[in-house]
């Protein structure tokens, strides 16, 4: 197996353990930008569907190429498969000493500014590549007389096509299409491609007006599926979690059980396709009868 991300002279690339495909691959030993020359452009590959990135020291440039090992048919919610790649970056709220700009056919887009101290939190930024698309990120050290308490750090995702319902970076996203209810089709294969599946109720919404999203609180009765500990047991009979949502859709508290599905983006669960309980469940013995089921899930 290939490495999963080469590092550069100025650059550490560090992989969550959760992702199986690189978890047991050596990267190289990381090295600041003090040993890079100035001017010098440092080539990295970014093979992992998820990760971090920290430069020490920033100096000269870095140029990170896309190209995630991703499952062989990489699908989202509504169980379509276009071959496009989304790819999402947050950076560490000290990110100083460089800018982060977005490489397409040649043509830069600045994505992250290098901040003052007083700016507020940098954003989530997210953008899709075509199949076939040439597409990288550029990391360039902005000069700075004193550059020993600088670190250019971020952590990435890259995706399947699941931009249609996901995003931090909502400024690309149709509003509409974010927040319209997913239809039978959409449900039953986001029961099967989810991250998580939860039955439950919303207890309550909040905002976060640094995320620009809604944060509701549910109560999970059952727990079907969840790619990571979001929903914790508070009692014998049920579990507790949050799940985002973008605050267009007017997500409001309310009796009734629901089918939570969606993704996990950067360690938190945002909302997917999300029917009355009693919905999905007409929709899923009907399809069950008539053996169109994409797959199995143990209902009551």
């Amino acid at each position: 197996m290939g490495s999963c991300g080469k590092s550069g002279k100025g650059g550490r690339v560090s992989l969550p353990p959760q992702d199986k495909e690189c978890v047991h691959q050596h990267l190289d030993e990381p090295r600041s930008g003090l040993s890079q020359q100035q001017g010098s452009v440092e080539q990295i590959s970014l093979h992992c569907s998820e990760g971090t990135l920290d430069w020490l020291y920033p100096k000269g440039a870095l140029r990170l190429s896309l190209s995630p090992r991703l499952p062989s048919v990489a699908i989202g919610p509504g169980g379509s498969s276009s071959g496009l790649i989304t790819a999402c970056v947050k950076p560490s709220e000290q990110f100083h000493g460089a800018q982060l700009y977005l490489e397409r056919d040649g043509i830069l887009e600045l994505l992250v500014g290098d901040r003052l101290e007083s700016s507020p939190p940098p954003r989530v930024r997210c953008f899709s590549r075509a199949p076939g698309e040439k597409v990288a990120l550029f990391l360039q050290a902005t000069p700075h007389q004193d550059i020993s308490r600088r670190t250019a750090s971020f952590r990435y995702e890259l995706r399947g096509d699941w931009t249609a319902r996901l995003s931090l970076d909502s400024n690309r996203l149709s509003n509409v299409d974010a927040c319209r209810p997913c239809n039978n089709t959409e449900i039953l294969m986001a029961v099967c491609t989810s991250d998580f599946v939860v039955r439950g109720n919303i207890k309550s919404v909040e905002e976060d007006d640094n995320l620009r999203a809604a944060v509701i609180k549910v109560s999970a009765t059952r727990v079907f599926r969840q790619k990571y500990t979001l929903f914790t047991k508070n009692s014998r009979l049920g579990s507790r979690g949050e799940i985002r949502t973008l605050l267009q859709c007017g997500v409001k508290p309310g009796p009734g059980s629901f089918l939570f599905t969606g993704r996990v983006h950067f360690g938190e669960a945002w909302l997917g396709c999300a029917p009355r309980y009693k919905d999905f469940h007409h929709a899923y013995m009907t399809a069950k009868a008539a053996q169109q089921i994409p797959c199995e899930l143990p209902v009551d």
